[in-house]
């Protein structure tokens, strides 16, 4: 995999192994001089990618733990959608960890009030009307499942749309040593209804919003995964 990463770009850069939770792009583990960096390859669009790479220096710089993207030699934040960031030490969350991680998830959320739309992406509300937006393509979901995925999200009253991460669980949060909450892997990121985030078990109508979300998202990407939650909507 390190002959596919353009390491000219970024001077010194080392690449030392892959790292777990890239289902969807490239994730490497990297050196850079005397600092481990995470080395990625996002699959999405260049304007895709610089409203990631906005986003996450937005975060950063108002104090949201995120990861800071370390630019090439020749000051680019990316070189064909491979892109450098610091690497974070913490552990996994436990559930014990719930509330750091949903305070992290609230933070984003005010921090972004009126940010615009991801290019190419499209809130749930907008995919009432519309068939396509990021990894979602309703036209190829069986036209029942798609009636059931979308009056999931018809019942849902839509509150200040901001952005949401889209993917906060397992490995894409990092509780640190002073109990803050990293969060890591901002590949599908929108601009939607804070819910998508924050859906409780004590929220049906939530939950059934954020899991339709899921097997839509995944029904073309990651198919087998995607088929294995219809029962649960039906």
């Amino acid at each position: 995999m390190s002959e596919l990463v353009p390491l000219t770009a970024w001077s010194g850069l080392e690449v030392m192994g892959p790292l777990s939770g890239g289902h969807r792009n490239t994730v490497l583990l990297g050196r850079l001089g005397e600092h481990r960096v995470v080395i990625r390859r996002s699959r999405r669009s260049a304007e895709s990618l610089a409203w990631e790479l906005d986003l996450l220096e937005h975060l950063h710089t108002d104090g949201v733990v995120v990861p800071e993207t370390v630019p090439t030699a020749d000051g680019q934040r990316h070189r064909d959608g491979w892109h450098v960031q610091l690497h974070i030490d913490g552990r996994e969350p436990a559930p014990a960890d719930d509330q750091a991680l949903l305070a992290a998830l609230r933070d984003v959320h005010a921090r972004t009030s009126g940010w615009p739309q991801r290019p190419g992406s499209r809130s749930a509300r907008e995919l009432l009307t519309t068939e396509v937006g990021g990894d979602i393509d309703l036209s190829a979901v069986p036209p029942s499942l798609r009636e059931t995925l979308r009056a999931a999200w018809a019942v849902v009253d839509p509150q200040a749309r901001c952005v949401v991460h889209g993917d906060a669980g397992g490995a894409n949060a990092l509780v640190l040593s002073d109990g803050r909450c990293a969060l890591l892997d901002w590949d599908e990121a929108r601009v939607d209804d804070p819910l998508f985030d924050l859906a409780a078990p004590n929220e049906p109508l939530h939950t059934r919003a954020a899991l339709a979300w899921e097997i839509a998202t995944c029904w073309v990407v990651e198919p087998d995964y995607a088929r294995s939650l219809v029962s649960r909507l039906e």
